[in-house]
């Protein structure tokens, strides 16, 4: 069908030649910039990201979704970009062109295409002078359907470097909306799965502040609003995903911190209530709870905690209804969790399943699933991102799994009666 312009709302691209070139600190200096400025303003994240939207969140005010143009229906992420405020702020994951092998499916520029929007590229400048030039009209120029509207020239080192990088790109024609020089206090925490989580922050909103104001001071916030465009998209229904329950406890701590809005709010939209629980602070699910959902996020960091939580493990092994856990809480299913420092940390033992972080090892890319039994039958777009390493795992498996190149992986997670999970996050239908 046709494209259709959102009535009122306008967005734009936040991208990068590369990772680590500053973009989640100049899109969290944005959003807190220009919403204490009175825009109505709000973030979104491309690609699988659980902890950049937290972030977003906390500078704007307002939820952050992720679109992910290579696990989302076209029709989910248009409704996700026109849920948000009058402008939207995509924040771009990897590089420009950057996705899923072999030929990159899933870049921020697919989002580029789908939605209608111009692209501003941040460009890390620490280990560039003249040779800028072509580097951002070869990004402008690669492809005809992905606009590059203009530049943000970051860890500036000096007035002189930053007179020679301008001068450089004055014949490209592309805007520079400005320079942001090298300073300290910009830098966030990170651990080995991207930032630390915006819970953790020990002083956030000072943060949050502290980058707003170097964005202002650097950047033309005026001229940068002006490049945003309408959103546009096609005019398809979305199919929401049905509740696995009408009445559904969530694990919902720093632990447990790994769940994707858009599957929440589709079980909500199905009728389901979420009532959240939390195993750090030794809460038992709700005993009329139909579901029990376990999500993903740093149980080895909390797991002698989780290990002494004895309400919250008696609560799950007395649990008639189905449990599911991703991530995180497959691992806490699981019989024990070692970390990092060896150490051994006795979990729910409702699955034969051990792992380890004493040993790590990198498990990253999208899946393509399909399970026959369980609580999520059928074929579904995911996504794997951890370290740990599996010592044991004995039982039926849950998911047959394939990578993004639909090459067949061994089956992912286990089933248990009523319990099952997998390493695998759920993002939406295949």
């Amino acid at each position: 069908m046709p494209a259709a312009a959102r009535n009122g709302q306008r967005g734009l691209i936040l991208s990068a030649p590369s990772s680590g070139s500053g973009k989640t600190t100049l899109t969290l200096g944005l959003l807190r910039a220009l919403s204490r400025r009175g825009v109505d303003v709000s973030g979104a994240k491309s690609g699988p990201d659980y902890i950049d939207p937290r972030f977003h969140a906390a500078a704007c005010g307002r939820d952050c979704p992720n679109l992910d143009a290579w696990a989302m229906k076209p029709a989910r992420i248009d409704a996700l970009a026109a849920s948000g405020a009058d402008l939207l702020l995509i924040e771009g994951a990897m590089g420009l062109f950057d996705g899923a092998p072999p030929h990159g499916r899933g870049a921020t520029a697919d989002l580029a295409r789908q939605l209608g929007l111009p692209v501003v590229l941040v460009i890390d400048c620490a280990r560039l002078a003249h040779s800028v030039a072509p580097l951002v009209n070869g990004f402008a120029s690669h492809d005809p359907d992905v606009r590059v509207a203009g530049v943000i020239l970051n860890n500036v080192g000096s007035p002189r470097h930053e007179a020679m990088l301008r001068a450089a790109l004055h014949p490209s024609n592309i805007a520079i909306l400005g320079a942001v020089h090298r300073q300290t206090g910009m830098a966030h925490p990170s651990r080995h799965l991207g930032l630390v989580q915006a819970g953790e922050h020990p002083d956030l909103q000072s943060y949050l502040d502290r980058v707003a104001d170097a964005v202002e001071a650097a950047l033309d916030l005026e001229a940068l609003v002006a490049l945003a465009e309408p959103i546009t998209a096609r005019a398809e229904a979305m199919a929401c995903l049905a509740a696995p329950g009408k009445r559904i406890a969530i694990a919902s701590d720093r632990a447990f911190a790994f769940a994707y809005p858009h599957i929440l709010a589709d079980w909500q939209a199905d009728g389901a209530a979420i009532l959240p629980f939390s195993p750090l602070a030794d809460e038992a699910p709700a005993r009329d709870a139909d579901f029990i959902f376990l999500p993903g996020g740093y149980p080895e960091l909390h797991a002698a905690t989780l290990a002494a939580a004895q309400t919250f493990k008696a609560g799950l092994r007395a649990a008639t209804c189905p449990i599911y856990g991703e991530c995180g809480g497959y691992m806490v299913l699981g019989r024990a969790i070692t970390d990092k420092d060896g150490d051994r940390h006795e979990m729910l033992g409702l699955l034969d399943l051990e792992t380890s972080f004493a040993t790590r090892k990198l498990h990253l890319g999208y899946r393509t699933l399909h399970a026959t039994h369980g609580p999520f039958p059928g074929a579904w777009a995911a996504h794997e991102f951890h370290y740990a390493t599996t010592l044991r795992a004995n039982g039926q498996a849950l998911f047959d799994a394939r990578d993004a190149e639909c090459t067949a992986l061994p089956p992912m997670g286990l089933v248990n009666g009523q319990v099952s999970g997998s390493f695998a996050h759920l993002i939406d239908r295949a």
